[in-house]
């Protein structure tokens, strides 16, 4: 059999489900020819459980390396770059990694909006506000075209952006710093699990909202007025309430968000930082349980090797203008004489 009536034969067995019989005959594809793309990603599909459900290291890792394969074949796949970045970032933790993918989208798609938010978030989760600024600055400046759906969230991490910023930088939470005042806030309420935003809500809105309704008879009397006014009043009281109950939200679960730092920090790089006392409580266990399947795996991994973060260690990033290179921005700095000065000038034109 050719490699297409293998592909065909990979294609019919994962539309009827059978992902083992649909990676037999993919393997057999790229077998004999190593360059079919559509091969690869029936691969790179069959590795990836459906409806979205969560994949083992296993699985992920497998199907991260066929999108490689992908993405090397072909770099205009966007949809596969951005299937990797997902893998990189969300399945696997490796926040560093993905940092560099998503540069290296650039490089193929620099008028692509995506790599940039990506990285923004990114850099948000690991607490580089000021680097992720500057991704959204780039969207802003550059005048690049935004989808729709890509616009609140842009406006949302400017905003995020701005306000940290703002704010002392001390205070920030590094997790690479051993006596950082973030580590003593976290034992503090390693014990508990974050309080969530719908209970908060509900103990700050709710009595208000009593209130308003028992005092709305008393004060504003019957009638379409009275059941205007009040109902004005109860939406104000809603939307203080919720606004109030997120900032409170951030305030009272920092801790909580700072420990989600750290372990984004030791799946990014695979140095140990947390301490064992924290690795065992409640509030590290609460966080654990709702990370991905191979997130976790990972990360019990780097738990077990237990290795330590060296002395003077620095968070190295990609270079984020490496892109301008090959859209011919910089120069390799070897100046050109001018045309007059060149030793193989024309000779002047003799009349006859």
């Amino acid at each position: 059999m050719s490699a297409e009536d293998h592909y065909l034969d990979a294609l019919e067995a994962l539309d009827n489900g059978n992902k083992e019989e649909a990676l037999i005959q993919a393997y057999k594809v790229v077998k004999l020819d190593p360059e079919h793309a559509d091969a690869w990603q029936v691969i790179s599909d069959s590795h990836l459980n459906p409806n979205g459900q969560a994949d083992n290291l296993i699985e992920a890792s497998k199907s991260l390396s066929a999108v490689k394969k992908i993405v090397n074949l072909d770099p205009s796949r966007i949809d596969m770059w951005v299937r990797g970045g997902r893998l990189l970032a969300d399945e696997l933790g490796l926040m560093i990694d993905a940092l560099e993918w998503w540069q290296e989208v650039r490089h193929h798609a620099p008028g692509e909006v995506t790599p940039l938010i990506e990285q923004a978030t990114i850099m948000a989760d690991l607490g580089l506000y000021e680097e992720g600024r500057e991704r959204i600055e780039t969207i802003l400046n550059e005048n690049m075209d935004v989808a729709t759906s890509q616009y609140g969230r842009v406006h949302q991490l400017l905003g995020l952006f701005n306000s940290a910023i703002q704010q002392d930088q001390n205070q920030y939470f590094k997790p690479w710093e051993k006596r950082h005042p973030g580590w003593l806030a976290i034992e503090s309420k390693m014990r508990k699990p974050p309080v969530s935003e719908t209970f908060i809500f509900m103990l700050v809105t709710v009595p208000i909202l009593f209130g308003v309704v028992v005092l709305s008879n008393m004060l504003a009397g019957e009638g379409f007025t009275a059941f205007c006014l009040t109902s004005i009043v109860i939406f104000v009281a809603v939307i203080a309430g919720m606004r109030f109950t997120k900032n409170m939200f951030r305030s009272i679960n920092r801790p909580a968000f700072n420990l989600l730092r750290a372990m984004n920090f030791e799946s990014s790089t695979g140095y140990s930082v947390i301490s064992e006392e924290i690795k065992t409580s409640v509030l590290y266990m609460y966080i654990l349980q709702r990370k991905p399947i191979a997130w976790q795996e990972r990360m019990l991994l780097i738990v077990e090797e237990d290795t330590a973060l060296p002395k003077n260690w620095k968070l190295e990033l990609p270079d984020f203008e490496s892109h301008l290179d090959d859209l011919g921005y910089i120069e390799d700095g070897d100046e050109q004489s001018p045309f007059w000065e060149n030793s193989e000038a024309a000779e002047p034109l003799e009349e006859e």
